[in-house]
């Protein structure tokens, strides 16, 4: 029961996020439409708009980097190059996993066909 649970409220978080972005993307056409903007300015100012309204959000490993920069007491452009690099880390630890596990039942699948 706990874990039908969790994996609802998950659900439900996730959608929310997803709501969040549209709701975003919808603003930033409305605030170019209000400046009466055109073409490449207009792309631009809704791309720029739709990451500076998406960054606001802190993710888990944003936090988690957060942390440890506030751990190595950095500041300044020191704290914004460690957040950086640790996020790019994050990044590139995540996409192996998800390509291994990705690769798992294709193999298994072939393998069974065998």
């Amino acid at each position: 029961m706990k874990k039908l649970l969790s994996v609802l409220i998950l659900g439900l978080g996730l959608s929310l996020g997803t709501a969040h972005a549209a709701d975003a993307a919808a603003d930033c056409a409305a605030k170019a439409a209000e400046k009466k903007l055109a073409g490449a300015a207009k792309a631009s100012f809704e791309k720029k708009c739709v990451a500076d309204a998406g960054g606001a959000t802190t993710t888990s490993a944003s936090a988690a980097c957060e942390k440890s920069a506030a751990d190595k007491k950095l500041a300044g452009a020191a704290k914004t190059s460690h957040i950086k690099k640790c996020m790019a880390d994050e990044k590139a630890a995540a996409k192996p996993a998800a390509a291994a596990s990705a690769t798992k039942p294709a193999a298994a699948a072939s393998a069974a066909k065998k």
